[in-house]
């Protein structure tokens, strides 16, 4: 063993070439004569406090920490700790018999009263109690109990790994809130989602609270709302980014969305694809960043949503957007579309494995770079990069700006977005300028997902320092933009599950005690589930949820509206019929009711039934040119021609650029053998629509009765070319 303080007048004791010294008490159950001995000793650094590190800072109302230190001699079994403001002790521990010391709550805020604002060591003196009153090693480290409080309660996700487990596990995923004071774990605000939830933002205020849901299985579902004590997730706080142009029919998921600071406008990615694959490895366990996407806002008041001018190029991805303090400009990741082989074709979020081979296996990088553009009340302006964060060669994601918007914090690493296993974060003046690794980050592992407190002093943040198993730290920033280490939350500490997301909220925390979902047992839930299980192409799914909306709600026409048009679908047409026959008991007037049923009744050949169905379809709508059209091709197939050819013009007079419209017209006046006006009808047909080959077939026809054969013959030949094997006959046989 050895003995390594340096006390002269003492007896020296020569070991081969190096002296080494001990100091000697009478009493091994007195605290103070180690202490005395200890303080005229001086330290011998042969103990190393791991944590916490040299010159962390401390929140005046953070619960005690637990010091962790490894002493050099491992017969070593008993340990002090004296704190110091410079030469004078404030505070000594009793005999403590680990590696590792909590002090208790009492003892803590003695500690912080008699530091507070002020630098303090602390020194580690290790005993061997076998050894009466002997001191041996000892190990320092400075520490401080800063001014600034938090001031803030911390929001946060807890989820189980891997994440392939948690994404089929989803009752096992909580969301609590957290204050660094307690010596309890954070309180459950939202347990048991039966749907997968994800990015949650709030109003500078936290007066409104904004997440993805994944609603009836919509990827785009958000949710939008009050933050009140108690608050219900409700179908109709719920929107979807997929209603931002859906008729283009393009999908969308939505994507690291993010409320503004007023609470009145939400930003998304939309329109978007993502790598997004499961990995099993409980270290790094799933593979997710945008690959195509722009940006859209949402209008909280007006309901409405539009493109981002300067964020919304298709042909380049921008993603993860975050607000400015003021609301009037807008940080976002930005790089090349890369387009995916096959994944246009897929209509889950979650790709397959093999579509990212590359990717996970190293073979093709994607990095961002961070822009910012003025949001302009929705109209945009010129993006341009941020200097410092952007054409660097590494991907540079998550920016967070400070309150002040003096400085922004952000993410770096070799490639992609997300729970990168090299992640660290970087902080820059908010204009631009050479970014500073932050103090707070520890090396060799993932630092990420970072929020800055409402006053600005200090920033919590994920990493994976501990394990798989993420955890929160904090750092203080100082006015310059310096930080300092990283301060566990010991008490935000969940045993396996990875505590993501972190979000200072500006409210306190006994304002604050439920979300609770309320939109499961609704009918109107249980239809969007089925029309899901539509878009999916998932018919008999679809049924289930309908059936069940029904049970739910026997009066709601819109269910029976749906589930007639999967029985449609289904081949039932008996059921479907049934299921429109309620809906007009429900809702006599209902056009689409009517319409619905006449087509149904097409089918099952009750064509005189269906026809009066198009009649009180034409009386609810007289300007719907369609269902002229229905119902005069319903006549048509009576051989009513007269009648069909009266509707068929006032289906073109409504829609004069339907060919459709101008084919079945001209086809009645071939039945009735008025060939010319059948041909200027199919001339009109082919000039809406020249690449619809029947329409040629049927104009050569019509031009061989008219005995216009050369003519006809170059129709029949053009209708071929575009692969109709009728006229390739027709050609064969008579020309």
């Amino acid at each position: 063993m050895s003995f390594k303080y340096i006390i002269i007048g003492l007896i020296t004791i020569a070991l081969g070439t190096s002296a080494y010294f001990l100091l000697y008490s009478d009493s091994s159950d007195n605290t103070s004569e180690y202490v005395d001995n200890f303080l005229r000793a001086g330290t011998n650094n042969e103990i190393v406090i791991n944590y916490p590190k040299e010159n962390t800072v401390f929140p005046p109302e953070i619960a005690s920490p637990t010091f962790r230190w490894k002493d050099s001699d491992s017969d070593n079994d008993e340990w002090i700790a004296v704190f110091q403001d410079k030469k004078e002790v404030i505070f000594v521990s009793e005999f403590i018999r680990d590696n590792f010391w909590k002090p208790d709550s009492s003892s803590w805020e003695e500690i912080k009263s008699a530091s507070f604002g002020k630098d303090i060591t602390v020194s580690i003196v290790s005993i061997n109690s076998k050894e009466n009153g002997r001191i041996y090693n000892s190990g320092s480290t400075k520490i401080k109990i800063s001014k600034d409080s938090v001031g803030a309660t911390i929001f946060f996700r807890a989820v189980p790994l891997p994440f392939s487990y948690a994404v089929d596990n989803l009752s096992t995923i909580s969301w609590r809130l957290g204050s660094i004071s307690s010596y309890h774990q954070p309180k459950i605000l939202l347990s048991n989602f039966p749907v997968c939830g994800n990015c949650h933002s709030f109003s500078r205020d936290a007066k409104h609270i904004s997440m993805d849901v994944d609603y009836a299985n919509d990827k785009g579902s958000y949710f939008i709302s009050p933050f009140t004590k108690n608050t219900d997730v409700t179908f109709d706080k719920i929107i979807t980014w997929s209603d931002y142009k859906r008729d283009d029919e393009e999908l969308t998921f939505g994507l690291l969305s993010q409320i503004s600071p007023d609470g009145k406008h939400v930003l998304s990615t939309v329109k978007d694809r993502s790598v997004f694959v499961r990995i099993e490895n409980l270290d790094y366990s799933q593979l997710f960043f945008p690959v195509k996407g722009i940006i859209a806002s949402y209008n909280n008041e007006t309901k409405q949503f539009n493109a981002l001018p300067g964020a919304d190029n298709p042909n380049i991805c921008q993603s993860n957007p975050t607000w400015s303090p003021d609301g009037k400009s807008v940080l976002f990741t930005k790089s090349p579309l890369y387009k995916i082989p096959d994944s246009e074709s897929f209509k889950e979020a979650i790709l397959p494995v093999e579509l990212a081979k590359d990717f996970i296996e190293g073979k093709q990088d994607y990095k961002y770079d961070i822009y910012h553009v003025p949001f302009n009340d929705g109209k945009g302006g010129e993006a341009k990069p941020l200097l410092g964060a952007s054409n660097n060669g590494m991907s540079n994601f998550f920016p967070k700006y400070s309150p002040d918007g003096k400085w922004i914090v952000f993410c770096q690493s070799e490639n992609f977005m997300l729970l990168q296993p090299d992640a660290k974060l970087y902080i820059i003046p908010s204009q631009g300028g050479t970014p500073r690794l932050m103090n707070c980050n520890n090396l060799g592992t993932m630092n990420s997902w970072h929020s800055w407190s409402p006053n600005g002093k200090w920033m919590v943040f994920s990493s994976k320092a501990g394990g798989p198993y993420t955890q929160l730290y904090l750092t203080y920033i100082d006015e310059q933009g310096n930080d300092y280490p990283p301060v566990l939350l010991e008490n935000m500490l969940i045993k396996n599950r990875a505590a993501n997301i972190p979000e200072f909220i500006n409210r306190k925390y006994d304002e604050l005690e439920s979300i609770k979902e309320k939109f499961i047992d609704n009918d109107i839930y249980a239809i969007a589930r089925g029309n899901e299980k539509v878009r999916l192409g998932d018919m008999k799914g679809a049924l289930l949820e309908l059936n069940r909306a029904i049970e739910l709600n026997p009066k709601d026409e819109v269910a029976y509206t749906r589930r007639g048009v999967v029985n449609f679908e289904l081949g039932s047409y008996s059921q479907a019929i049934n299921d429109f026959n309620k809906v007009i008991e429900l809702s006599p007037e209902s056009f689409f009711a009517y319409h619905n049923r006449a087509a149904l009744k097409v089918k099952l050949g009750d064509l005189k039934g269906a026809i009066a169905d198009y009649d009180m379809a034409i009386k609810l709508n007289p300007k719907s040119s369609e269902e002229y059209y229905q119902r005069g091709e319903t006549r048509f197939n009576l051989k009513e021609f007269d009648k069909a050819l009266a509707d068929f013009d006032y289906a073109i007079k409504l829609n004069p650029k339907s060919d459709k419209y101008w084919a079945i017209r001209a086809s009645t006046w071939y039945n009735l053998k008025n060939f010319e006006a059948a041909l200027k009808d199919f001339d009109e047909a082919v000039k809406i629509n020249p690449k619809e080959s029947n329409y040629l077939l049927k104009r050569a026809i019509t031009k061989l009765q008219m005995d216009m054969n050369a003519s006809a013959e170059d129709d029949l030949k053009e209708a071929a070319r575009l692969g109709n094997k009728e006229a390739s006959e027709y050609l064969t046989n008579f020309f």
